[in-house]
């Protein structure tokens, strides 16, 4: 590459060959190569210093940073803000011109790139949340077999524990001896994969421990070390957000909004973003709020008082990530004013008879929603 008046270049990612696209100040392709992986690196170090932009996927942050220590500015961006600057039909060409075209834009939002060390914490809770899917369906299995043969266990993986070892060693005339072996068999495999979601545990605490950003979060109420170092293998610093509802929104623990005109509709949650993530916070806000003797020591219980009258429990509690005061760019110290959403009036539509129909939808739908409000709010008072 020659070229002296490339101002921005747009790569597409491939697993073996490269496709890029660069633009000159007027916007005007000037450059159309195609290059291997080993060609890439050595054809971009001769290309003066400028923009570059790639899909944020596999092996995107490791080049990313390669690229940076070449002086380049990097750039990357989810593939669903890229879609809208296709033209045509699709080729690896046309996606990295289209990559280009969406990197110039002023409003666009990029993805951080992620240091090798955020690599490796998010590859451990990878790893560690296989573990736990696997152990689930071993756990499940083995309560599949014993419920064909009509020995019904407690709900809980504690129960199913202790009972287990009674079982097996007091055979009944409806469990075969193949059967027993068989279970004997998944308690192994379930005491191993026990063995292998402590040991990853106890990585991933030993670094939580070592790491400042992990320590201030961890002074938040329910956060312990899964979810900070989850937090900082997510988003690092959190510089990319301007403040804990920015982080909310895209974490999607905020209601999706369908609204037209001067109509505000809101429905439940979004959930976009990360899901392991935004998981292990519904579950901290739960521990939250069912250990009420822990209120006093993290001042949970004001803010609880706080809460509008008529919010349900869990709807006040799920956006707390917003208000935490643990995060410096992405938690604001400003306290959340939620109140609770308001039913939109259904919209009438007239029948062939004259007769009008009310359009019965997910966001108009008053009672099947009711119903589950009250649901919670009985769950949650029979602990307190």
């Amino acid at each position: 590459m020659s070229h002296t008046n490339i101002v921005t270049i747009g790569i597409d990612l491939g697993k073996n060959t490269f496709h890029v696209v660069g633009f000159d100040a007027t916007g005007a392709i000037i450059l159309r190569k195609k290059r291997s992986r080993n060609q890439l690196e050595q054809s971009l170090a001769n290309v003066p210093a400028c923009l570059i932009g790639m899909e944020a996927c596999s092996g995107a942050h490791h080049l990313g940073r390669k690229l940076e220590k070449l002086g380049h500015q990097v750039r990357l961006l989810p593939a669903q803000y890229v879609k809208p600057y296709l033209k045509g039909h699709k080729n690896d060409f046309r996606d990295a011109e289209a990559i280009t075209e969406a990197t110039q834009r002023p409003t666009m939002r990029f993805v951080p790139l992620k240091s090798a060390e955020q690599l490796d914490l998010q590859a451990l809770h990878r790893v560690r949340s296989r573990l736990v899917t696997q152990r689930t369906a071993v756990i499940n299995q083995i309560r599949g077999f014993l419920l064909e043969r009509g020995l019904p266990v407690r709900q809980g993986a504690a129960a199913l524990r202790l009972a287990l070892p009674q079982i097996l060693s007091a055979p009944k005339d409806n469990l075969s001896p193949r059967v027993i072996q068989l279970i004997q068999d998944l308690a192994e495999d379930w005491r191993h994969l026990d063995r292998r979601v402590a040991s990853m545990t106890k990585e991933i605490d030993e670094l939580a421990d070592q790491d400042p950003h992990c320590r201030r979060l961890m002074s938040a109420p329910g956060v312990g070390p899964i979810i900070s170092s989850a937090m900082v293998a997510a988003i690092g610093t959190g510089d990319a957000f301007h403040k804990g509802r920015d982080f909310a929104a895209w974490l999607g623990l905020v209601p999706k909004q369908i609204s037209t005109g001067d109509r505000t509709i809101l429905g439940r949650i979004s959930r976009r973003g990360n899901r392991y993530l935004r998981t292990l916070f519904i579950q901290g806000a739960r521990a939250v709020l069912l250990q009420r003797q822990s209120w006093p020591r993290h001042g949970f219980g004001a803010w609880w008082r706080q809460r509008p009258s008529g919010s349900t429990p869990m709807s006040w509690l799920l956006p707390w990530p917003q208000n935490s005061r643990a995060w410096p760019g992405a938690c604001s110290q400003r306290a959340v004013t939620t109140t609770p959403t308001s039913w939109a009036a259904p919209h009438k539509k007239q029948g062939r008879k004259g007769r009008s129909k009310v359009r019965s939808g997910r966001h108009n739908n008053p009672p099947r929603f009711a119903r589950r409000k009250g649901r919670m709010e009985k769950r949650f008072h029979r602990h307190f």
